[in-house]
């Protein structure tokens, strides 16, 4: 009789020690899925889980909440001999750190990580599905779906993603569709960044400019189009990159003026849409959109194409859903809610609502620290952590 028991202590009832995670990031820059990697890494469950970070590269200004985050970096492509070296060093540093679940949470990172950690007999293993795959290359999509053969399951963010996956072949039961978490200071009430004028609306977009698929120029031709009847209207933009300098040439050329303006990156993002009355997202693709989810937590409408888990999250009780290229309908829909006050405040109320019921922080967490307990007790490897 071990002495646990000799003292008349159940050791069924001990506390289990805490699973040990590691979760892997490309960078550390402010897109969607970056930041929702932050979210979760920075508010895991620390009496259930020792958690390990990582990162292909550690670029990008999210990387200060982490310090210094192990890189491993591929060497410029992902089949060079330095990118296998790089798994075989990622493989040795899992079996180093004793990692029970391995968690990659985008597209570099599951061909990297995944791999790796079926080197390291890692026992639970998590690939991600933060898009709807027609970003990337065929190829890209086919060694993606290789990896994904390797895993323990699959997390997608929407169930249009988890959908993509099902119509290639791939199970089902094998997908987890864990919605986007917004952290509480989303919900917070912000003074506007930028001052309210009498009689001045504002209709703005937050993206970074750095691929065409986000929609930039179609959002400056809608705004065209509004400014014909509504010139007293503004037109945000919020984010940077390497297309911003044709983008202001552009809404130059549209005669916009200084009602198009250009706020770069920033980091108050809840106080920037405190500052606007429409929000709007003109993506050709999109998962679940942040945009879409950080402008319902601060009481506006969303006018957004319909594409992709769009219509998981704006109908029209909460925006206005626009069918994909219908630039005149999409203009349409913003001076509908731009001519009618009560309009936009009902409809902002209800996306505050709907986001509140379904995208706070500690459900969705909770979500992912599930599926990381149940999977490794399938497995076998430890009893269910209860808090």
């Amino acid at each position: 009789m071990g002495a646990a028991n000799a003292r008349g202590l159940d050791t069924n009832h001990l506390a289990a020690p805490p699973i040990s995670l590691f979760l892997m990031i490309n960078t550390f820059e402010t897109g969607g899925s970056e930041r929702q990697f932050t979210v979760l890494a920075k508010n895991i469950n620390p009496s259930a889980f020792q958690l390990h970070v990582g990162c292909i590269s550690r670029r990008g200004p999210l990387a200060a909440d982490f310090g210094d985050v192990p890189q491993f970096p591929l060497g410029g492509s992902l089949f060079g001999w330095k990118s296998l070296r790089t798994r075989v060093n990622l493989s040795r540093h899992l079996r180093s750190c004793q990692v029970q679940v391995a968690h990659a949470f985008d597209f570099y990172t599951n061909l990297t990580l995944i791999p790796a950690a079926r080197l390291a007999r890692v026992p639970v293993v998590i690939g991600s599905h933060r898009q709807l795959g027609d970003l990337m290359t065929p190829a890209q999509f086919r060694a993606q779906l290789v990896v994904f053969n390797w895993c323990d399951a699959i997390a997608c963010n929407s169930q249009a993603a988890a959908d993509r996956l099902v119509q290639v072949g791939v199970s089902r039961k094998k997908l987890a569709v864990i919605g986007n978490a917004l952290p509480a200071a989303a919900f917070e009430p912000m003074a506007p960044a930028l001052p309210r004028s009498q009689g001045t609306l504002r209709v703005g977009m937050v993206a970074r400019m750095n691929a065409s698929y986000k929609g930039h120029a179609a959002f400056l031709r809608i705004a065209a189009k509004i400014h014909q009847t509504m010139p007293e209207v503004e037109f945000l933009l919020v984010g940077d990159g390497p297309l911003r300098p044709q983008l202001e040439q552009q809404a130059a050329a549209s005669g916009l003026g200084s009602r198009a303006i250009f706020l770069g990156d920033r980091s108050d993002i809840p106080a920037v849409l405190a500052s606007i009355d429409v929000a709007v997202l003109t993506s050709d693709s999109e998962s679940l959109s942040n945009v879409i989810l950080e402008a319902m937590a601060a009481n506006l409408p969303v006018v957004a194409f319909n594409v992709g888990g769009n219509p998981e999250l704006v109908n029209e009780s909460r925006g206005a859903l626009i069918a994909a290229g219908d630039e005149t309908g999409f203009a349409n829909a913003i001076q509908r809610l731009l001519s009618d006050a009560n309009l936009r405040g009902d409809q902002g109320r209800n996306a505050r609502r709907f986001a509140e019921e379904n995208f706070t922080l500690d459900p969705v967490r909770r979500r992912y620290e599930d599926l990381y307990q149940t999977l490794l007790e399938k497995k076998g490897r430890r009893r269910k952590f209860s808090s």
